[in-house]
């Protein structure tokens, strides 16, 4: 991809960042020919920085960096596109994206479900919820949990009563989000997978 960034002010390049998994927008940086040149060698993203005047690697203090994914120019060869994977909050003030929005996947209700059940994770002693139960009981209980509702899926889907394999399916579902938590992930970790997969193996799907 040749860039000509002679034609910016000051050769800076506005950079939108894109969560190469959820699609959000995380963050607007500059780049310079150098700095462009350092994130394709180090699969970091850099930026140059107009306030220190200098390279500068995205979470260079705090950790927080930006793991290339890709880069691609806009039609008009004014802004460049690059999807990332974020390790950790993006914004200097904490937040996972610049515009103080939660960077979460669309997965609509399933999202919402998700943070309910980290909610329980995080307060294991609310004593009437059965979430917080599982917690408590441990990974040995969830994974045993887990199995027995995918049991029940087979066997329902074998009948053709489809509300019962509906029903059951929710129950393998809500299981298999609590042990993805205990584990330490979520939906968005098994999305990733399944992206690399197909990128790598067309005959994967």
């Amino acid at each position: 991809m040749n860039i000509n960034f002679s034609k910016f002010s000051n050769g800076l390049v506005p950079a939108v960042i894109q969560d190469s998994m959820t699609k959000n927008v995380l963050m607007l940086g500059y780049m310079n020919e150098a700095a462009y040149q350092e994130t394709l060698a180090s699969k970091k993203v850099t930026f140059f920085s107009r306030s220190k005047q200098r390279l500068w690697v995205k979470g260079e203090e705090s950790g927080n960096t930006l793991d290339l994914v890709s880069i691609s120019i806009d039609c008009d060869s004014d802004a460049l596109l690059i999807q990332a994977e974020p390790n950790g909050p993006v914004c200097h003030e904490g937040f996972d994206t610049c515009w103080k929005e939660k960077n979460t996947s669309n997965f609509g209700f399933l999202t919402f479900l998700e943070n309910v059940i980290q909610d329980r994770k995080d307060n294991k002693d609310q004593v009437n919820s059965y979430t917080a139960l599982l917690f408590r009981k441990g990974i040995n209980k969830i994974a045993q949990k887990l199995g027995e509702e995918a049991v029940e899926v087979v066997i329902e889907s074998k009948d053709d009563d489809d509300l019962a394999f509906l029903n059951e399916s929710a129950d393998l579902m809500f299981h298999f989000l609590v042990l993805l938590q205990a584990k330490g992930f979520r939906l968005q970790n098994v999305e990733k997978t399944l992206s690399s997969r197909h990128k790598y193996d067309r005959d994967v799907t």
